[in-house]
């Protein structure tokens, strides 16, 4: 028997231990691009012994890239993975710059996949080095304990079984496997931050510190992770401790661990009707304000139209004087 090349076994290996805990017949969906790393992925995920398919996600961002997903539809057909369905999106209209755009069009397509096929998990591509990125781009924004987090292995739906694996292992395993990646040309392209931090960013911290930074960049969000679950816990905990009256009380408040305050906080401002994407950490900070240095100030505005004030030893919501 021919032996199996190092990079293939690896990545097969690891999606193995990424599809655990999943029933013998799960039907199970690869997102594949056609680039290295979802192909390795894909490739993989075929000799897991799974109901295996794949869906391709056609942004409409590049000419020629109708032709690029019918292209690994059609070696996905005749790799035998079934079913296999290309999902066009239009990324018009959606928030945040062209990346933000395109991955919320592409994780709502993949999502909505699942959901009519009953798909038990969708696989992606994301490496140790596209996690070594993430909490680069972390650190760069000033961003808390979630975003160095990284990127999860598994929520929801999603998992991300090749983020122990380097990028350079899925390259390899392509090549030992006859399969020719596309290369996208926006993970060149300087206009996009990921791109100046693949390009530049990590290859210099790579020559300063050594190869060894991207797995500890990639090990340093996983054990953040698991610190930020715990906390998260206890804020939850700490939230239905805190509701009195129609708010929450400050003086449970007051005894909290900041962080698990900050959480609370953040939590109680969600629940209020503050949308996720625009409440920030100043208004967090507004908030806390409230409890730990009160001198008689008046409301907090959040996104949304929302007002907080103190009241009779409580946070509660108000209505803002300028909507009134």
């Amino acid at each position: 028997m021919a032996r199996i090349p190092p990079p293939v076994a690896a990545v097969r290996t690891a999606v193995r231990r990424g599809l655990s805990g999943l029933p013998a017949d799960a039907l199970v969906l690869v997102a594949c691009s056609g680039g290295a790393d979802s192909l390795a992925l894909a490739s993989a995920a075929r000799f897991t012994g799974k109901r295996v398919g794949l869906v391709t996600v056609d942004h409409g961002l590049q000419e020629g890239s109708d032709r690029r997903a019918r292209s690994v539809a059609a070696w996905a057909r005749d790799a035998g993975f079934d079913p296999v369905r290309i999902e066009t999106v239009s990324v018009a209209g959606l928030h945040g710059g062209p990346e933000a755009a395109a991955r919320t069009a592409r994780y709502a397509a993949l999502s909505a996949a699942a959901d009519e096929l009953g798909a038990a998990a969708v696989l992606l591509g994301h490496t140790r080095d596209d996690q070594a990125e993430t909490v680069l781009l972390a650190l760069a924004r000033g961003a808390g304990p979630r975003g160095l987090s990284g990127m999860p292995a598994r929520r929801g739906v999603f998992r991300r079984p090749l983020l122990d694996i380097a990028r350079a292992e899925t390259r390899k395993a392509c090549a030992a496997l006859g399969l020719a990646p596309w290369e996208d040309p926006h993970n060149t392209d300087p206009a996009y931050a990921r791109s100046r931090v693949r390009a530049s960013a990590l290859p210099a911290l790579v020559a300063a510190l050594g190869p060894a930074v991207l797995t500890n960049l990639a090990r340093t969000a996983t054990l953040i992770a698991a610190d930020t679950a715990a906390l998260d816990e206890l804020a939850v905990a700490a939230l239905a401790e805190s509701r009195s009256g129609e708010g929450l009380s400050v003086s449970v408040l007051a005894g909290l661990l900041p962080a698990v305050r900050g959480r609370v906080l953040h939590s109680w401002a969600r629940e209020l009707g503050a949308p996720g994407g625009a409440l920030a950490h100043r208004h967090v900070v507004s908030l806390d304000a409230l409890v730990t240095a009160w001198h008689g100030q008046g409301t907090v505005h959040l996104p949304g139209g929302i007002g907080v004030a103190r009241r009779s030893g409580e946070l509660v919501r108000v209505v803002p004087a300028h909507i009134k």
